[in-house]
């Protein structure tokens, strides 16, 4: 299990690559990349804030959750900080399991609580000033299936 906050970008290819040739025994590998999404087509940056220490131990928890939940060979999360712009990645969370559903599942799984329960402040910024991302209902009724 692989687990990383990082400020530095990824190349999700790659990523990808090296989780799968070090998933012995999986079927399946599921990956999912995030990118910075400019839905006003005026944010110059989303500046992302976090707690060292405090992040990395609630995504560790989260990837260990869904580890005992589905038989994973292996999963693999990153999550950037910093100022991203829009159209860079800001995550991936990659999952391997020797079944297809179990890979997708888990994926979906860490998607939905990374994107409710991680603890990352989101601040857009743009020429009309900056703004703190709000949680949105939707994110926290997705949890509802789980």
């Amino acid at each position: 299990m692989d687990v990383r906050v990082q400020a530095e970008p990824f190349k999700a290819g790659a990523e990808v690559e090296a989780f799968t040739a070090g998933a012995s025994g999986a079927g399946a590998v599921v990956s999912f990349t995030g990118i910075v999404r400019d839905d006003s087509g005026r944010m110059a940056e989303m500046l992302i804030e976090h707690y060292p220490g405090m992040t990395e131990r609630a995504l560790q928890k989260i990837a260990t959750e869904a580890k005992a939940r589905w038989s994973l060979a292996d999963v693999l999360v990153i999550h950037r900080f910093g100022a991203l712009f829009p159209g860079e990645q800001i995550m991936m969370v990659a999952t391997a399991a020797r079944h297809r559903k179990d890979a997708f599942e888990a994926a979906e799984y860490l998607m939905d609580y990374l994107k409710s329960r991680a603890p990352f402040w989101k601040q857009e910024r743009g020429p009309d000033g900056e703004s703190w991302v709000d949680a949105k209902d939707a994110d926290e009724e997705a949890l509802d299936r789980w």
